[in-house]
């Protein structure tokens, strides 16, 4: 089992920066891939970022691309997602989550059913 918490969600303006933050325990985090997505009140729960066991590898959904950058440390137990350029479209509840390596599955998960263990997430809201 895996346990994850998210930190760092808060209300901003439109332009700022934000890092959020997801701890890991039960488990060591280098073993699983991991990601971020998101879920905005009338939406489908959307892919937002994820990233390699190693961190070598990282994916983003296109419209978070050149202003989303994710990454681990996995000393720390421990992934980030620093979000620049932030606009009121990207307000939602942002959820980390871990991926199990199991066999066929990609190092750098992008489907949301493929992730096994989940936060409770984190608010973000941006104003415009």
């Amino acid at each position: 089992q895996v346990q994850l918490v998210e930190s760092g969600g808060r209300l901003v303006q439109a332009g700022d920066s934000l890092r959020l933050s997801c701890a890991a325990s039960g488990r060591t985090l280098g073993d699983y891939a991991m990601g971020w997505s998101r879920h905005a009140p009338g939406k489908e729960r959307e892919f937002v970022a994820a990233i390699s066991w190693k961190g070598g590898s990282t994916e983003y959904v296109d419209s978070v691309k050149g202003r989303f950058t994710i990454s681990r440390d996995n000393a720390k137990n421990t992934m980030y997602l620093q979000m620049n350029s932030l606009k009121p479209e990207d307000t939602a509840v942002y959820s980390c989550a871990a991926s199990a390596p199991l066999a066929g599955r990609p190092v750098v998960v992008t489907t949301i059913h493929q992730y096994d263990y989940w936060g409770q997430g984190t608010q973000v809201t941006v104003s415009s």
